[in-house]
């Protein structure tokens, strides 16, 4: 039993990050995902002495995990952000809404633990762009099963045979499911921006410096000179969002207070830039940042202090 276990170990764990991964694009919370790849880990080393080697550990293993994601979101709805729920704010003067804790918000995901240790460049950008919050967001839409066929298929690119013996389908079923749900997302998923900037481009850099600046200086004329004429603002865990910059600016204006309130250090999530946030001293939560060639195209701001670790 030792040497089984030992065995598990050395051939699971180096798998651990992408399936952390898998779980988090299922599920929408990287707590959750983190539970459901224990879970994940705990079934396979139980069946491992079973286990006869007729498809790879890695393929294996995603079965168990997209199969234990999907118990999990049996009676669930799904993670959405404000702009999925409603209409944005037009009075960027009046009080944002309240926190709503009884919607199972989307949370992000620091890509720190999701990244895939090879160096390859190529590699490292098809995991940021899968991880992209929007598409996430857009994720949340589709039935679970969809959800878990795109995955597999056009994140993952298992081969439909595959994909149909992890669900226990056939390959036609798997078909059809993919089709809905790349109809489904077209419908649902905003428009990718063509010139979108990776966390690591200086401009990309440049930018969320401008927007650490702007807040802990209190100034929001820096801000104001890096979105884009179309950016958007949501505010979680409020249904509250805002939509241009026209609406945005001056509810910036009102939040920002006094140099020094706020302090920001820069992260990465999600594939995206952004900071975790402190207020007067106090873990507040982190921000998710959209960046383009011509600006800030989205804010997306989590009021979750224990993001902060």
């Amino acid at each position: 039993m030792t040497d089984d276990r030992q065995q598990f170990a050395a051939r699971a764990e180096p798998l651990r990050r992408e399936l952390l991964a898998h779980c988090y694009r299922i599920v929408g919370s990287p707590d959750e995902a983190e539970d459901l790849v224990q879970e994940t880990m705990l079934r396979a080393w139980r069946a491992y002495p079973r286990f006869e080697e007729r498809a790879s550990m890695r393929v294996w293993l995603y079965r168990i995990a997209t199969n234990v994601c999907l118990s999990a979101l049996e009676h669930r709805g799904r993670r959405p952000l404000p702009s999925g729920l409603g209409a944005p704010a037009d009075d960027p003067h009046a009080p944002p809404g309240g926190a709503d804790l009884e919607v199972p918000w989307l949370r992000p995901i620091a890509d720190a633990l999701v990244t895939p240790e090879s160096a390859d460049p190529a590699e490292v950008a098809a995991n940021r762009d899968s991880l992209r919050l929007a598409l996430i967001a857009g994720l949340q839409y589709l039935p679970p099963r969809q959800r878990a066929v795109l995955i597999l298929r056009e994140v993952l690119g298992f081969p439909a045979a595959e994909v149909a013996e992890m669900l226990g389908s056939s390959v036609a079923g798997v078909k059809s499911l993919l089709q809905r749900a790349r109809a489904r997302l077209d419908e649902v998923a905003p428009a990718p921006d063509d010139d979108l900037a990776e966390p690591g481009d200086p401009a990309a850099r440049a930018l969320l410096e401008q927007y650490i600046a702007a807040f802990e200086r209190s100034d929001v004329t820096i801000l104001e000179r890096a979105l884009r004429t179309d950016a958007s603002l949501e505010l979680v865990p409020s249904r509250t969002w805002f939509a241009g910059k026209a609406t945005c600016v001056p509810y910036l204006r009102l939040v920002m207070g006094a140099p020094g309130e706020w302090r920001m250090a820069p992260v990465w999530m999600n594939g995206q830039p952004g900071a975790h946030v402190w207020y007067r001293g106090e873990p507040f939560g982190a921000a998710v940042l959209t960046v383009t060639g011509t600006g800030i195209r989205r804010i997306t701001v989590f009021g979750f202090p224990d993001l902060i670790r």
